[in-house]
């Protein structure tokens, strides 16, 4: 036990806030009376931390900025429940950044951890890991430097730089506090906005389905027309696939009929086609061959998609979901040119069914996603990638880890063309993807425009909208406080997909960031919930907040939105996600289903352009008519859940009309109302529900 002076802890307490202020001379604490000496240290020329910057390699519901808040008895808390108990934590560097480090003191508050050291490292230019500071925890109240051994010393036997990452490697004890001094010439950062996205409303009118949903199983040959319609209310869709639909044994592939299930893909993906529906193929789960590799207690379809023991930070280790990849890639990508001999199909079939045929380039899919939330806990570390873990199995399907796996492995190298998007996260943080980026900085390089060689063309979140702004409630070690759904401009997840932009912006180009997971379940149980609002029975309200969604990721500059799920897995059941489902059983649309239904039918391929007011909300669209003039669109809405109203004064011209829409439940159109400016404007009754205003 560490011995504890109470009256005096808290005078050095007081003294230490003045130590703790940067380019500050710090007082001697024998000026202090009644307590122990400890060496002088002339606070000048403190480095300048941006807490913010610093991202965790592992299920971390909290940052670190607890380690540099200057609240010395304050331990950093990060979260629980850690699927892996050695973590590092990554600070990288902006370009031009540099850092002559010459001194180190870290605040020793609370708890020892003599066996499993905090350390403090650089990495270098050239990727080397340089250890700087080791901390134990073996003193009370006190600042200690960076070795253990002579803890009032906290000059470095010689000064540090060239780092391009600092990172901490940590068993879960931290400092309260940490400082670095020395030599400091701050960087370039990009802090720039990202460009508007003028994206089509129809691009946010997806949906998550499976083959399930469109062909029965007693005719699974073949499309079941009788779904048809309601497909048709969505724009695109998101194709969960099982791998073990694929390749149900070792080599065997298989897509019509598939061994795994007897359907028909082909069949399937030509009708989305022939409807103008894009499909996103998400290839998730592992195989049961794979799957028994494992002893038969760890066997689960949601383990990591490798062998039993297999390296989890490897590319290699990843091979087999690579050829699989390639080989669907080379049926239903565009690239004709590839050479039969790398195609391979099954020769089993149903006795019922033809035999599978080797097809090359149908031209049928033009996205495909690696996996799905590989940032999952609920199935314990067997299912659950680091960032840098996913990092290394994204390169392998990708190109093969840049051609290096040999051939017949990775999508690019079947179809360069092919859009490749991250498994959909769950987090709602950004650290995941920022420690994938650096991973391909260390393995994969630069192209020789200086860009990072990433491996996938589109960020991807799941992001739900809850009362405690926690997204998948409770899943990433955050306690599960969240109790019902909530609207979207209220739950958080505009500003958190907002990030995931800015993201992308500042480290990836500005490439597309999608939404492949969103929604509302029904059943009143679920924390995922929506409510009734005044008269509006739930089934409403979900349909509003729905609407919403789509028209709230868009402002924010999301690309796609795929809504969860096509039907209900089963309604009456509370548990989040059974009951989200925007089609009915009797394969009728639900209303949320009609409104997007409605809106896509109206302003699909109209773009989004800027917001002009926030109380209501006023969206602007336009499209570009044939001969060339824009038309404007305006959607207006209450970004509340309470049954507020309000009005607004929208400009028109004097003498021009304009047009009203509202959505409908049960109907294929919106109801219309003409309006005619008299004044120079025109004035718009505003719901929670959003209307549509188009000008003549």
């Amino acid at each position: 036990m560490k011995q504890m002076y109470l009256f005096g802890v808290a005078i050095l307490g007081i003294g230490l806030l003045v130590l703790n202020r940067p380019n500050d001379v710090s007082v001697h604490p024998a000026q202090v009376a009644g307590l122990p000496k400890t060496p002088v240290f002339t606070a000048t020329g403190r480095i300048p931390i941006d807490a913010r910057r610093w991202y965790q390699v592992v299920n971390a519901s909290n940052g670190l900025e607890g380690l540099f808040d200057g609240k010395l008895e304050e331990s950093v808390q990060t979260g629980w429940n850690k699927l892996i108990p050695n973590y590092d934590a990554y600070y990288p560097l902006h370009d031009g950044e540099q850092m002559t480090i010459d001194r180190i003191r870290l605040y020793d508050f609370n708890d020892q951890n003599l066996d499993k050291p905090f350390t403090l490292s650089i990495i270098t230019a050239d990727w080397k890991r340089i250890p700087i500071a080791r901390f134990v925890g073996d003193k009370y109240n006190e600042w200690v430097g960076p070795d253990p051994k002579s803890p009032g010393e906290f000059r470095l036997k010689q000064p540090i730089a060239g780092a391009r990452f600092l990172v901490i490697n940590t068993w879960g004890a931290y400092p309260s506090e940490l400082e670095l001094y020395g030599q400091y010439v701050p960087g370039k950062a990009i802090h720039t906005a990202p460009p508007v996205r003028h994206t089509p409303f129809r691009q946010a009118v997806g949906v998550n389905m499976f083959e399930w949903n469109m062909e029965e199983a007693d005719r699974s040959w073949e499309v079941d027309e009788s779904r048809m319609p309601a497909m048709r209310s969505f724009a695109a869709v998101r194709h969960y696939m099982d791998w073990e639909k694929l390749e149900a044994k070792p080599g065997e592939y298989s897509y019509n009929m598939t061994l795994s299930g007897g359907w028909n893909y082909d069949a399937m993906y030509e009708r989305l086609k022939a409807e103008h529906i894009d499909v996103l193929a998400c290839l998730k789960t592992i195989p049961k061959w794979l799957e028994n590799l494992y002893p038969p207690d760890q066997r689960d379809y949601g383990n990591n998609p490798v062998r039993y023991g297999a390296d989890l930070s490897q590319p290699r280790s990843y091979l087999e979901q690579a050829r699989v990849a390639f080989q669907y890639a080379a049926r239903y990508g565009s690239n004709k040119r590839i050479d039969p001999a790398l195609v391979k199909i099954t020769t089993e079939h149903p006795h019922w069914a033809p035999a599978n045929q080797k097809k090359i380039g149908l031209g049928l899919i033009r996205y495909i996603e690696c996996e799905n939330e590989r940032d999952k806990t609920w199935k314990g570390r067997q299912g659950y990638q680091t960032a840098r873990e996913y990092a290394a199995n994204l390169s392998a399907f990708y190109d093969g880890h840049k051609h290096t796996l040999g051939p017949g492995a990775g999508v690019k190298n079947a179809d360069p063309t092919i859009t490749v998007v991250i498994g959909g996260l769950a987090a709602h943080t950004t650290d995941y993807v920022r420690a994938m980026v650096d991973w391909c900085r260390e393995f994969r390089g630069y192209h020789p425009d200086g860009r990072v060689n990433l491996c996938w063309d589109v960020m991807n979140q799941h992001l739900y909208a809850n009362d405690e702004q926690s997204s998948q409630n409770g899943l990433m070690g955050q306690q599960a406080n969240a109790s019902r759904g909530a609207a979207p401009e209220r739950a958080g997840v505009g500003e958190q997909a907002r990030a995931f932009v800015q993201l992308s912006h500042e480290l990836c180009g500005d490439m597309p960031v999608w939404i492949t997971e969103a929604g509302y379940d029904t059943n009143q149980g679920s924390p995922f919930r929506a409510i009734p609002i005044g008269r509006k029975s739930v089934l409403e309200t979900q349909a509003d907040w729905i609407l919403r969604t789509a028209l709230l990721y868009l402002r924010e500059g999301i690309d796609r939105v795929f809504f969860y799920q096509m039907y209900d897995e089963n309604p009456a059941n509370p548990t989040q996600f059974s009951s989200m489902g925007l089609i009915n059983g009797d394969k009728t649309r639900k209303p949320a289903a009609d409104y997007l239904y409605q809106a896509t039918q109206l302003i699909g391929n109209f773009t989004y352009q800027k917001t002009i007011s926030r109380d209501p909300i006023v969206d602007q669209y336009e499209r570009t008519l044939p001969d060339g003039s824009r038309q404007l669109a305006y959607v207006l809405l209450v970004p509340d859940e309470r049954g507020r109203t309000a009005t607004y004064r929208l400009n028109v011209p004097k003498g021009r009309a304009v047009e009203l829409f509202l959505p409908q439940i049960g109907r294929d159109h919106m109801t219309k109302q003409r309006m005619i400016s008299l004044n120079g404007d025109v004035v718009i009754p505003v719901s929670e529900t959003p209307i549509f205003v188009i000008g003549q």
